[in-house]
């Protein structure tokens, strides 16, 4: 999993007809919340109704797979969770 920020979302009118009715959302992967920028930006599908601009958690591989409930899906990245708040000691 990794920690991102959603930096726009994207509309696909053709796409494989298994991704249909998904939304996709633009993540810039951070080193930590508000944080550096790491590496380049990702496509992720969006189970949680996140927008642009929020900070959140993102299953990468299998991972976002299996979140979806379908392993034989084409996706690579999916967005399982919105952060609110983070504590660090």
């Amino acid at each position: 999993m990794l920690l991102g920020k959603v930096v726009g979302m994207i509309t696909s009118t053709r796409k494989e007809i298994s991704l249909s009715g998904l939304k996709f959302l633009l993540i810039q992967p951070r080193t930590k919340l508000g944080g550096t920028e790491l590496g380049e930006m990702l496509v992720a599908v969006d189970l949680m109704g996140a927008g642009v601009g929020e900070e959140v958690i993102v299953a990468t591989g299998r991972a976002a797979r299996l979140a979806m409930g379908k392993e034989d899906l084409p996706i690579d990245a999916a967005v399982i969770g919105i952060v609110d708040a983070r504590a660090e000691s």
